[in-house]
This record gives structure tokens, C-alpha cells and sequence, in this order.
């Protein structure tokens, strides 16, 4: 079994600390006094991506207590950390050989995709990179159990998706797993070194997992299935004889499985061993005897913990969680801890540990929130509404303290468009809060989270409901007298800046404002300038930029920005490879000729999304202001 964690499908580690809530609806306050307020309370720090050393009495983590995240390490008991690595540039996640004698971790030069692998002592001496170090990007997803190998991944050879690698930590040579066939990564290898588990993209929502015999590299596929599937986990037993997945096949939402190997690695069928009605599985991780498997629920948006005995596949409750959303968990070699990165609205990201026996967890890591009254932090409510043809949609409403509805709001779309808008701390939501501007976070269709046919329904031409949510949505917070249809705004990063341009288009006397973060706006130049990897995996999603070229252009907001009427305010990294930097430049150089209110925020040393201080503290000041401006403004 691989030293390595399970990941959530919408993480929120690249998440920032949020602002402080008032105590009441705010007075005016000059630029300098909101700035002044968002920069101190910006400084709140996480920590996340927790991994054990291999005796257990150390844990190496990523904190951005630094100004930038970094590696740190700390005894497990308690006490002093230490940070190991002081970069200019974000460390992504750190992973502890278990064999001791090397931490593996990833570096995002100017927070872009060009990802790079690193080695380093567990003192912080020895580090070397075993990557390249030009514009290829680069996957670290942890080591082989017996310490000998790094598992990664890489598109140096391979522009259009990822070639599956088995790293030698001592001479950067790499060993080629599974090569040149769309976005492929190896999930676990088994303990004796025969077999691994290798993830292979069909189109985003969609994959397969294959067995593949490491001497001749012959693959046996593990999960054959009828239309779209998402399949995980994929974690070996310690004898080799079971591999535990999480899989959609031939279902909607997604369960815990178990695949059965013969004698001769002969695979059987996915047999399901956990599921849950109306919820979904965020991932699972077995302890290193094999014994037991923590598995994590996403219950509409919020983690539940449970414990599998594996072997009379009875479930029993974890520990109740103190916060909302779990991620990036290690077992300890012995299996008596469990250890994961929590989040909520209301606290930083921190370590937690959990005590297997006592089925008791407890809060290792104290990240820095200094002046900042935790429990004056908004927690959101789930709102339940119709979208135009009757589908369900729901999303998280945050309230100022002392609001009085009708009043301002934001409406905050999520990226992905799989992703999933959960209750983690967010500095720009708590910093509009602050304002006396509410919040309310969709998940429309589209979203992860609510099983595979949601997650499909806004498809290619079928993207337009997805967009008519976006009036479904206002309506609805209005209707409910939760909003002042004077006073609403639009804001979104990614995808959910997509949602942005579309809604201000689509809708153009609708918002009184709308702040889009690294958005799409025109399809075309996105597939022409993406890293083709992304353009690859993205057709099914969104469309195929040759033979559904007039689909693509109906759908894109460039077409359409004749329409806006909206004041914007457009964010982007110079270094994004993801939505490239040409998204934003349209919009702008557009508005700008048209004399349509438009302020623009360049970030010249990040890529998709902020990770330094100084950055994250910028944008929230200036989105904050922004619609502070537009929203408040007008009702003073």
C-alpha cells in the first residue's frame, strides 16, 4: 500500500482565511478602513496535507504560516514545529517515505501548473528536485510502501495528458507505469511490488481503473461499465488480494467497493461493501494491517467519518466531527492514529487527530488567527429551491450578523464546473459579511456532490439550463425576501467566472455588480490555449471545439458583451495555464472600448487562483470594495 492520502474531488486546501464578522450591519468606512480590516484578518494561517513519519511521532504538513505555504513538521504529541523549506514560490503537498529517510514534495513555481517534484532529509538538508524544472507539469501523489519509489505522474513527454511514473528518489530516474493515452495516474502499488492501480480519464466525470503488471506493464481493466463512471480509492490490500475502490458504475451516487483477486491477479467484479442514501463518498484510506478503512461521507457538503472492519464489513460511527469538511488523511504505521486536515467557516484549516481506540479526535496544529474573534464568523444555512424545469438545487446562505432582508447579496458560483460550493472558510465571503452584504453559494446543476446525473445536466448544449439556473437562483433568494433585487452581485472563479460573464450577459439588468476570478468567457481561445491535456478532457464537458464550434461560440459570453451593463471587476494570474491570462484580456480591452465600468487586477507572480499573503489580501480588499461600493453604496 502507497503512503499517500485520500483527496476530495473539491478540495478546499487552496482555500484562504476569511474576515472577521461584525457585530452589526456596518456604518460607512473609508477604503483605508476596510483594507486595514481585510489585511489584519486576511493573516489568519491553515494548515493541511498531513503525513506521518514512520515511527509515528512526527507529522510533516503544508502551512502557509509563512506568508506562503511551506513545509513544516511537528511531533505528533505536541510542541514546537519547524518549517523545513522557505521558498518563494507555494509547496502543494508533502509525503513521508516510509522508509524514513526522505520527505517528497511538490513545488508550483509562480503558483502556475509547471508543477516540480523535490526530495529532502527530514531535517530540511539534501534537497534535491527530480523533475526537470522547465514547463512541464508534474504530479506528486506519494511513495511505494516499501520506500524505494516516488508515485507520480508527468506530461514532459506527453503534452496531451499524463504518463504514470515510478520515481527513484536517490537518482531521479524514472520508471514509465502507463504512457501516452489521456490523463493517467497510479493510486496505489502493491506491497510486494508486482501490480499497481492506474487511473485512466475518459472525459472529466468519467474514468476507468486498470491493473497493471509492473514487469511487462500489461493492463487488465478493473471497471467495465456502461455510459459515464467515476472510480477511486484503489488502495491494495496488504496481501495483495483485495483493492478498495470508490466507484458510480452502474449507480448514481458514489459508494465504497472491493474488487477481488484470484490467485493469478485475476479481477472480479466491484462488489459494493458501503453506501448511503443521498450521499456520496469523499474517499477512504485503509490502515497499514489492513484491518480497518476510514471512510468519509459527503453528506450535501459537509463530512461524516465512519470505520470499516474489513473483515466482517461491519461500519461503525466515527468520531463526531468539529468541523465541516475533512480532507488529506495518513494512518499512523500502527494504525492507532488517523490523521486529516478540517475546515469550516467559522476556523481556520488545521490538523486533527484522531485516537482509534478511543474513537476520539482532537486538534493538533493552532494555526494563527491573531485579533480575530473566531466565533464572530458566520456558519451558513442550507436553502432547498426549484430551478425553471423543476430540478432541486440547494446552496449555502450566509447572513450578516444584524441583517435586515430584503437587504444586499452576493451570489458566489463555484469553479470546476464539477466542484461543489461547501461550508470552508472563504476571506472574501466572511469580508462581505463584515459589509452587511450577505452570501449565497450554489450548487447548481452541474455541481459534484449529488450523484453522476446532476453532475452531467449541464454537458455541452445542455450548459444553457446551467445557465438559466443562474435567474432560478436569484429568483428564488428573492422571492424569499432574502435579497433586494437592487442589490445583488455575481462572483465566481473558473468556471464560476464563467458563470459570471454568463449571468451578466444572459441577464444584463439583473446584478448591480459582478467580480469574476480567472473566468472563461470565450470557448474558443480556451481550448486554443489551455494546456492540451485540459483541452483533451474538457470536450465532453463542455463541447468539441471543431465539431460543435457554433454550440461553443453560442455559449460563449465574448459574443454576447454588447449586452453587459454590469460594473466588473476582472482578477486573473499572469502565470495561469489553466484559463489563460487571454480570458481576461478580452473582457477588458471589450469593456473598456465601450465605456463600461470594468477594474482590472493583474497578479503578475500567481497562476489559477492566489496563494501569496500579499495577493489573497489584495484581492479580497479590492473585491470587497468593489461591491461595498456598488451594493452599499446606492442604499446610503
Amino acid at each position: 500500500m502507497a503512503a499517500k492520502h485520500f483527496l476530495l474531488a473539491a478540495s478546499f486546501l487552496f482555500a484562504v482565511p476569511a474576515l472577521a464578522q461584525q457585530a452589526a450591519a456596518p456604518a460607512a468606512a473609508s477604503a483605508q478602513d476596510v483594507a486595514r480590516t481585510v489585511e489584519a484578518i486576511a493573516k489568519i494561517r491553515s494548515a493541511s496535507g498531513p503525513s506521518f513519519s514512520p515511527d509515528g511521532s512526527q507529522i510533516a504538513y503544508i502551512s502557509n504560516a509563512s506568508g506562503i505555504p511551506q513545509v513544516w513538521v511537528m511531533p505528533t504529541a505536541g510542541g514546537d514545529a519547524r518549517q523545513l523549506t522557505d521558498l518563494k514560490d507555494p509547496v502543494q503537498s508533502v509525503y513521508w517515505s516510509p522508509a524514513g529517510g526522505w520527505l517528497a514534495y511538490d513545488v508550483a513555481p509562480g503558483g502556475g501548473l509547471n508543477v516540480q517534484i523535490y526530495v529532502m532529509k527530514p531535517d530540511g538538508s539534501g534537497v534535491k528536485r527530480l523533475t526537470a524544472g522547465g514547463e512541464e507539469n508534474n504530479r506528486l501523489a506519494g511513495w511505494t510502501e516499501d520506500g524505494r519509489h516516488i508515485i507520480a505522474a508527468s506530461n514532459a513527454s506527453f503534452p496531451s495528458g499524463f504518463d504514470a511514473l515510478l520515481i527513484d528518489p536517490a537518482t531521479g530516474a524514472a520508471k514509465v507505469v502507463a504512457e501516452k493515452r489521456s490523463v493517467n495516474g497510479i493510486l496505489d502499488v502493491s506491497n510486494d511490488g508486482r501490480r499497481a492501480v492506474v487511473t485512466r480519464q475518459v472525459s472529466r466525470g468519467d474514468n476507468n481503473l486498470y491493473l497493471v503488471d509492473l514487469a511487462t506493464r500489461a493492463e487488465t481493466l478493473l471497471t467495465p461499465h456502461e455510459g459515464t463512471g467515476s472510480f477511486g480509492w484503489g488502495e491494495f490490500s496488504p496481501d495483495g488480494r483485495r483493492i478498495y475502490v470508490t466507484s458510480s458504475g452502474g449507480r448514481d451516487m458514489r459508494a465504497f467497493g472491493v474488487i477481488n483477486l484470484d490467485a493469478r491477479g485475476k479481477p472480479g467484479p466491484i462488489r459494493i461493501i458501503a453506501e448511503r442514501e443521498g450521499a456520496e463518498t469523499d474517499g477512504g484510506i485503509l490502515s497499514r494491517d489492513g484491518r480497518r478503512a476510514a471512510l468519509i461521507w459527503n453528506v450535501a457538503g459537509r463530512s461524516e467519518m465512519e470505520w470499516l472492519d474489513t473483515s466482517s464489513w461491519k461500519r461503525t460511527r466515527g468520531p463526531k466531527l468539529p468541523f465541516d469538511v475533512a480532507a488529506g488523511a495518513d494512518f499512523s504505521s500502527d494504525g492507532r492514529m488517523l490523521a486529516f486536515a478540517g475546515a469550516a467557516a467559522d476556523r481556520p484549516t488545521d490538523i486533527y487527530l484522531v485516537n482509534v481506540a478511543a474513537n476520539g479526535i482532537a486538534q493538533r496544529t493552532r494555526s494563527a488567527h491573531d485579533g480575530v474573534e473566531l466565533a464572530s464568523l458566520r456558519r451558513p444555512e442550507i436553502v432547498t429551491y426549484k430551478a425553471h424545469d423543476g430540478l432541486e438545487l440547494s446552496g449555502w446562505l450566509y447572513r450578516p450578523a444584524g441583517f435586515k432582508a430584503p437587504g444586499p447579496l452576493v451570489f458566489d458560483y463555484h469553479g470546476g464546473p464539477e466542484g461543489q460550493s461547501r461550508p470552508g472558510l472563504n476571506p472574501t465571503v466572511q469580508a462581505l459579511l463584515a459589509r452587511g452584504i450577505a452570501v449565497f453559494q450554489p450548487n447548481v446543476r452541474g455541481s459534484s456532490g449529488f450523484g453522476k446525473r446532476f453532475m452531467s445536466l449541464d454537458n455541452g448544449a445542455k450548459r444553457v439550463e446551467g445557465v438559466r439556473d443562474i435567474k432560478a437562483t436569484t429568483d428564488a433568494l428573492v422571492a424569499a425576501g432574502i435579497a433586494d433585487p437592487k442589490r445583488l452581485g455575481i462572483m465566481g472563479g473558473s468556471y464560476g467566472g464563467y458563470m459570471v460573464m454568463a449571468g451578466v450577459t444572459e441577464y444584463p439588468d439583473m446584478f448591480a455588480a459582478g467580480a469574476n476570478l480567472f473566468g472563461i468567457v470565450n470557448f474558443d481561445t480556451f481550448f486554443k490555449n489551455t494546456q492540451p491535456w485540459m483541452a483533451a478532457v474538457s470536450t465532453v464537458e463542455y463541447g468539441d471545439p471543431v465539431k460543435e464550434a457554433e454550440m461553443l461560440k453560442a455559449l460563449s459570453p465574448i459574443h454576447k458583451l454588447d449586452r453587459i451593463k454590469t460594473p466588473l471587476i476582472v482578477l486573473h494570474g499572469a502565470n495561469d495555464t489553466n484559463v489563460p491570462l487571454i480570458e481576461a484580456e478580452q473582457i477588458v480591452e471589450n469593456l473598456k472600448g465601450r465605456n463600461v465600468p470594468v477594474q482590472y487586477v493583474l497578479f503578475p507572480d500567481e497562476g489559477h487562483g492566489w496563494r501569496k499573503l500579499p495577493n489573497r489580501v489584495k484581492s479580497t480588499t479590492e473585491i470587497v470594495r468593489f461591491f461595498d461600493e456598488r451594493l452599499n453604496g446606492a442604499a446610503r
